[in-house]
């Protein structure tokens, strides 16, 4: 998952950014000014954040007004504010603007991450953290896995390509969409890596089992789906 972070206080923003790439396993991107921030997010649109995370008070383009433009853009990205501001009439003006949700500063790290998973998952279509296809379970708060009961180790890399493939089960997802979820603006996106991250969950999670999960179209990208069930006889 791929996360955008607007906050003009450097130190709050690469705290924020190290959690999550730490404890969520999150590519993400830092914008320290609102304009740069609107850049960022509708030049990335095509591809697409799976959050937002927004300060209110920047310098230049504001937070709300950033909100406004995007959402006006027809942006669907989930959008957590963060902000000293929790008046009443504030937190009301914000959530008609478009944002998803709203953490006021100083806040709990463990509560924001948590906040944050939540939106990405909602923003995926999906109300539980555990993610189901087949007879395989991603377990995204603890990010574990398992498949017919047997838990499945996975490393870090494999895990983060899995739970993406996961949240969009039975859809085609492109090795370019797939890079540019994982990774950052510093990455290089010129390489195999997909291909070796995707032969690796082949290895642990379709090997040992006769139903395959992890399927390739060539020219198009990988779908992860379960066997369909047989269709019972026909009766007389």
């Amino acid at each position: 998952m791929r996360v955008l972070v607007v906050e003009d206080e450097p130190r709050l923003a690469a705290n924020v950014a190290q959690a999550l790439r730490e404890n969520a396993g999150y590519a993400v991107d830092i914008a320290l000014d609102g304009e740069q921030g609107l850049y960022l997010a509708q030049t990335a649109e095509a591809s697409g954040y799976d959050l937002i995370v927004l300060d209110l008070m920047l310098p230049g383009l504001g937070g709300l007004e950033l909100l406004k433009r995007h959402r006006a853009s027809g942006a669907r990205t989930p959008v957590l504010i963060l902000s000293a501001r929790d008046e009443k009439e504030s937190v009301v003006e914000l959530l008609n603007a478009g944002a998803d949700d709203y953490v006021a500063k100083p806040f709990d790290l463990g509560e924001f991450l948590a906040r944050a998973k939540v939106l990405i998952r909602r923003g995926k279509g999906h109300c539980t953290p555990v993610l189901r296809v087949g007879d395989l379970e991603v377990h995204t708060v603890e990010r574990s896995v398992r498949r017919g009961g047997r838990a499945i180790t996975l490393a870090p890399m494999e895990y983060r390509v899995l739970e993406y493939l996961a949240h969009r089960p039975r859809a085609v997802v492109s090795k370019t969409e797939l890079l540019e979820h994982l990774y950052d603006f510093n990455w290089e996106k010129f390489s195999n890596v997909i291909e070796v991250y995707i032969s690796g969950l082949r290895r642990k999670l379709d090997d040992p089992f006769a139903d395959k999960l992890i399927h390739t179209l060539r020219g198009q990208g990988y779908v992860l789906r379960a066997a369909e069930a047989a269709e019972p006889p026909a009766t007389a």
